[in-house]
């Protein structure tokens, strides 16, 4: 019966359980060094002082501020861009090889340079988390948009239909279709774009205190850090899921 994949749920919570069940006795019986794998009991129970005397909330208001304008603003931007790239040549021929460039070197060693250029303040993460999401978002729509069955187009144009009704009817809900199921990739990045930015340069922020975490040589709350950005991270997942299935059901 517990075979049934409705159940699956279930074993893998029975795995986990048992994984931090070894972990934790194998601490407890010195078989590891908690300088680099602390116990559980550890992780949890710094998790719950950062929680206990407040110390928490400025830094993942700092974090979320940054992850979400970013998140905001390249998507907006990678839209109009995408949008604009399909349908006229001329703009596609200069942006598309500065994307190409963007999307072929690693975004996040950008920060260092935002950090000069904006400071150790909250643009500088937006900035990169904006470039993150913008690149994706820029080439899910581009490559969308020309990917569009002719036929289709060529039907709106034969009744009678102007580019504004062709972008209207056919390009902005396949576009739609495409920026919201790649909705959970894009949060992503723009949750990676804040944290490399705070581990960078800042004065707080979930990233800034994981920077703390290593100059201290505090595993525990390293680990604790990652798990909380883990569950944030999963928690907008399931948001956005949620939204997608919402909003593309039409489809």
């Amino acid at each position: 019966m517990l075979l049934h994949p409705r159940y699956a749920w279930i074993r893998q919570l029975a795995a986990f359980a048992v994984l931090l069940a070894v972990w934790e006795a194998a601490g407890r019986a010195d078989m590891l060094n908690p300088l680099y794998l602390p116990n559980p009991s550890r992780i949890g129970a710094a998790l719950v002082e950062l929680f206990s005397d407040g110390h928490i909330w400025p830094h993942l208001d700092a974090t979320f501020t940054a992850a979400l304008g970013g998140l905001a603003l390249g998507i907006a931007v990678g839209v109009l861009l995408g949008v604009v790239a399909a349908l006229v040549r001329f703009i596609a021929e200069l942006l598309e090889p500065v994307m190409t460039l963007l999307n072929a070197i690693p975004r996040v060693i950008l920060a260092p340079l935002f950090v000069i250029w904006l400071g150790i303040g909250l643009a500088s993460k937006v900035a990169l988390s904006f470039i993150l999401v913008a690149v994706l978002i820029f080439f899910t729509v581009f490559t969308g948009i020309r990917q569009v069955d002719r036929r289709l187009a060529e039907r709106v144009i034969t009744l009678g239909g102007d580019r504004w009704s062709l972008v209207r009817h056919v390009y902005l809900p396949s576009v739609a279709a495409w920026v919201l199921s790649n909705l959970k990739i894009a949060v992503g990045f723009a949750f990676t774009g804040a944290c490399v930015g705070e581990f960078v340069a800042a004065s707080r922020g979930l990233g800034y205190l994981l920077s703390f975490a290593q100059s201290t040589y505090n595993a525990a709350l390293m680990f604790a850090l990652i798990l909380l950005i883990l569950v944030v991270v999963l928690l907008i997942f399931a948001i956005a899921g949620r939204l997608e299935k919402y909003l593309l059901r039409w489809s």
